[in-house]
């Protein structure tokens, strides 16, 4: 992880095509923010490969796209409308703004000055719209402040539609909206943001008996447990899934497979494995609805932060649905002959630019030897993943250098640049994280032949124009390493 602080990366982003404050000829709105031509190619990448790897690749999990405005007894049904409240607090030094979880009142200092906050009174972050043209006729609803909810309204459907059996997940992604008093740190607290969540339902009987738990058992994480928090410790200790379990810090063999798993997906796309640990929630922080609370967190800039929430949240929210709508939510098990509501032990549940600002810390390197940023994005994530460029604009060999880009784009989302010195164009590339540059040269119209150079290393190959498409296939999809093409 590089050491940039949140302004700087926030500035590089809007340099670089990646992310605009929302509105910005207007003065722009805090906690709103626009996606460039980079970003909006880039943050498909997570999305899709967090969609891949939870719903895609497995059988037990479906998923869903519901609607961001719903009936508002949804809300009165989760809790939301009443115990979704936080405290609105001013620093009685240096003015900031900011929220604070009724726990925290008088025992925190402002995050700017170190100053004492003064308590300015409750308020719930729900977005309010109207439903209906006519105002007198139309009804009070909110838009969405997480898309959980969604789930567990259309569970009846979706189990009856998917023929479901126990253990099983609903996934999700889409807009959520909270009206923050102090949106903060770039995109990390923003006002709207985009979730990835999963419900996912097992047994009541079945609380600590994950058939998966194999899989995980031998992973190593840092885990900062609520009894190291009470004895005032602040550093985690790392252990593998099997440790914690053995020694009760982690409860259930489900909780630790899907904190083990979600840690997986962000090491999967190139993170650093020890900037992430696992922090149980103190019981004073628990939300009103869960059993026991997991944060999987991140080490940024600004100190270790949630990435995401995952919480035991038992049979709360059906029974809730069902007290409210007057409508079953419960499944038949044929084994035992009898029905019941499943518990949800695990909400595996994360915002996409969070995770955006974890890959993109990760990978950002300022490399003194070449005079500029090398965005070191797996190119998984990359928003180019490969640019093509003449080495000169004359003598044909632009003409044939657009016929190679022109092959290439056809398989690659793909960049054609014919500006500047091949040095600053190569620095352009590293700038947005471009893994494989191919340059068309003289020795391209003898024997087409063209060169590709690799963004973390900058070491060069030759390769046939015929072969060039499959050997940057194998390269983007982690096939082979570079230094074996060379060979």
């Amino acid at each position: 992880m590089s050491d940039i602080n949140i302004e700087k990366l926030a500035a590089f982003c809007k340099k670089k095509g990646l992310v605009y404050p929302s509105s910005e000829i207007y003065g722009g709105m805090a906690g709103f923010f626009d996606y460039g031509p980079l970003r909006s190619e880039e943050h498909r990448t997570p999305e899709d490969s967090w969609w891949k790897f939870h719903v895609q690749s497995r059988d037990d999990i479906v998923g869903i796209d519901g609607s961001i405005i719903t009936h508002p007894k949804v809300w009165e049904a989760s809790g939301h409308v009443s115990s979704f409240v936080d405290v609105a607090v001013e620093c009685k030094k240096c003015g900031s703004k900011s929220k604070l979880d009724r726990f925290e009142v008088g025992k925190v200092k402002c995050g700017k000055c170190d100053g004492e906050y003064v308590d300015k009174g409750e308020f719930n972050p729900m977005f309010t719209t109207q439903v209906g043209p006519i105002k007198k006729d139309s009804i009070k609803a909110y838009l969405r402040p997480e898309t959980a909810q969604i789930m567990f309204v259309d569970f009846k459907q979706v189990v009856e539609t998917s023929r479901l059996k126990l253990p099983f997940g609903i996934a999700q992604m889409g807009k959520a909206f909270r009206n923050e008093i102090s949106p903060r740190n770039f995109l990390f607290r923003c006002r709207e943001f985009e979730q990835m969540e999963i419900e996912y339902f097992i047994h009541p009987k079945n609380v600590n008996n994950c058939p998966f738990i194999a899989e995980v058992q031998d992973h190593e994480i840092i885990i900062l447990s609520s009894d190291d928090q009470s004895q005032g410790k602040t550093k985690g200790t790392k252990m593998t899934i099997k440790q914690a379990l053995d020694k009760q810090i982690i409860k259930t063999q489900w909780h630790a497979y899907w904190l083990a798993l979600e840690h997986k997906w962000f090491i999967s796309l190139g993170a650093t494995p020890d900037n992430f640990r696992i922090r149980q929630h103190l019981k004073t922080e628990k939300s009103h609805y869960a059993l026991d609370t997991w944060d999987l967190e991140y080490k940024f800039s600004f100190g270790w932060k949630e990435l995401q929430g995952l919480a035991n949240r038992t049979d709360y929210d059906l029974k809730q649905h069902m007290k409210h709508s007057k409508k079953k939510m419960t499944m038949y098990i044929q084994e035992d002959k009898e029905r019941i509501v499943p518990y949800v032990v695990a909400e595996p549940s994360q915002g996409v630019d969070r995770a955006f600002l974890v890959f993109i810390s990760d990978a950002y390197e300022d490399d003194k030897e070449r005079g500029n940023i090398v965005l070191k994005l797996d190119p998984k994530l990359s928003p180019i993943k490969v640019a093509v460029f003449p080495l000169v604009n004359k003598d044909g060999v632009d003409d044939k250098a657009k016929q190679v880009y022109k092959e290439v784009k056809t398989c690659f989302n793909s960049f054609y640049d014919r500006s500047g010195s091949i040095g600053r164009r190569y620095a352009r590339q590293d700038e947005v994280g471009t893994p494989y540059c191919v340059t068309v040269d003289y020795d391209t119209l003898k024997d087409n032949t063209v060169t590709i150079r690799d963004r973390d290393t900058t070491e060069q190959i030759r390769v046939k124009i015929k072969e060039l498409r499959n050997v940057l296939w194998d390269l983007l999809n982690k096939k082979v390493l570079f230094k074996e093409v060379k060979k």
